[in-house]
């Protein structure tokens, strides 16, 4: 069972395969997911301290792109818990001034995944 630090909130065990958007909710925060986990609001945006899986899914990658932020941050919806991880949240619905982080993301990544080595896109 793999644990999750979440800086500034605490360590947490996280079952192996949970999505990364509901593992930090179910530990108490208010992380933004306001298209409900399918890589297209980026409100659910974490930095990485420790752990960065070295997979990306197809939609976090177009989407980061999209927006020039490749490398800034990376998308609680698109990863799956698989290893020890540090993370930031970045973007809290409490400090938004949203009434809720937004629709609950599913147990699976959507859209469904297309999985690629990280370094497979270094070059964008």
């Amino acid at each position: 069972m793999p644990q999750l630090t979440i800086q500034g909130v605490g360590t947490f065990d996280v079952d192996e395969g949970e999505r990364l958007v509901n593992a930090i909710a179910q530990s108490g925060v208010d992380i933004g997911h306001r298209c409900g986990g399918q890589a297209k609001c980026t409100t659910c945006r974490v930095v990485f301290k420790d752990g960065e899986p070295d997979v990306i899914t197809k939609a976090e990658h177009e989407k980061l792109s999209d927006m020039g932020r490749h490398g800034d941050f990376r998308l609680a919806c698109q990863i799956v818990v698989d290893r020890p991880m540090t993370v930031e949240p970045l973007m809290r619905a409490s400090e938004q001034g949203w009434d809720d982080p937004g629709p609950e993301p599913d147990v699976e990544v959507e859209p469904e995944a297309e999985w690629f080595p990280a370094s497979h896109f270094e070059d964008d």
